[in-house]
């Protein structure tokens, strides 16, 4: 499909979603600001940006400056859409949620994190971006210290595709992975669940609500070897989850959404994720559109 009909498309969704419901956690501004360049063309640039492979805000800007000018001739300057990004930076995540609303399935629950890395290493002692959402912690799948956030994903199966994401949050990166899942409990139907080592304590609570949680077995301390029933478990489980970890490397590499180094306040922390996953979600959604960008 023509890039053209990409970006009217886009335009016209975001100006429907925006009027219907975004606009009231849009940051109020002075009676005096310059509203010229609309909220709706700002969200609109910012994912057509991304949904174009652009990672950075800044070759997102020069983009639109270079070839955008007829179609959005009130583009500020480059420090001026920083400013405008950040200011709908709390859009993004109600974006999501309603991009992310269904229909119930019948699925199987599957269950992971992902870092968002602002600082790693030694960089990662360092770090106070963000302070409010982002703390330092390790990603033991990576063997990484960093500084950040973690996408917490709870999906359904869908055999022969990727699960469509139903709950999405953030938390500190230090925070234990178990914690979502044990909020998300309450609110969750019955139903089976498979999540990876970090969840395994809660299987007695999640049995009381009606939830099966399956995950990898730990050895017992001091046990070199599972058994062999325990190691097919553990492999079985991991086979089931593989599509969790699929959708998460697919929104990677169309968003970068893991590399956050850029970030340098909490509003560009919120845009660095929840933008990204909104333009994600564009293509999940509605691939016959926006899966040729």
């Amino acid at each position: 499909m023509d890039w053209q009909i990409q970006l009217i498309t886009l335009y016209e969704m975001v100006c429907k979603y925006y009027q219907e419901e975004l606009w009231v956690h849009c940051q109020r501004f002075s009676p005096h600001c310059d509203l010229s360049f609309t909220d709706e063309e700002v969200i609109t640039l910012f994912l057509f940006g991304i949904i174009s492979k652009h990672g950075q805000i800044q070759t997102i800007y020069n983009e639109a400056d270079r070839h955008l000018r007829d179609w959005f001739p009130r583009l500020p300057s480059y420090a001026g859409f920083v400013q405008r990004v950040n200011r709908v930076s709390d859009v993004f995540a109600p974006l999501v949620e309603i991009l992310s609303a269904r229909d119930a399935i019948s699925g199987d629950w599957l269950l992971d994190s992902q870092p968002i890395i602002v600082a790693q290493q030694g960089r990662s002692f360092k770090a106070r971006v963000a302070p409010e959402y982002a703390s330092r912690g390790y990603c033991a799948s990576k063997k990484l210290y960093y500084y950040g956030v973690k996408l917490h994903v709870l999906g359904q199966q869908q055999i022969g595709s990727l699960p469509f994401p139903d709950y999405i949050g953030i938390t500190p990166a230090g925070e234990n992975d178990g914690k979502v899942l044990e909020n998300l409990l309450p609110y969750l139907p019955e139903n089976r669940a498979y999540g990876d080592k970090a969840y395994e304590y809660l299987k007695p609570l999640a049995a009381v609500r009606g939830i099966e949680l399956l995950t990898p077995i730990k050895r017992a301390k001091g046990q070199e070897y599972l058994d062999v029933t325990d190691q097919w478990l553990s492999r079985a489980v991991s086979q089931v989850r593989q599509p969790i970890e699929s959708l998460f490397n697919w929104i990677n590499e169309q968003t970068g959404i893991q590399k956050a180094s850029k970030v340098r306040s909490s509003s560009g922390l919120l845009v660095h994720v929840f933008g990204r996953l909104a333009a994600a979600l564009f293509m999940l959604v509605f691939p016959e559109i926006f899966c040729s960008a």
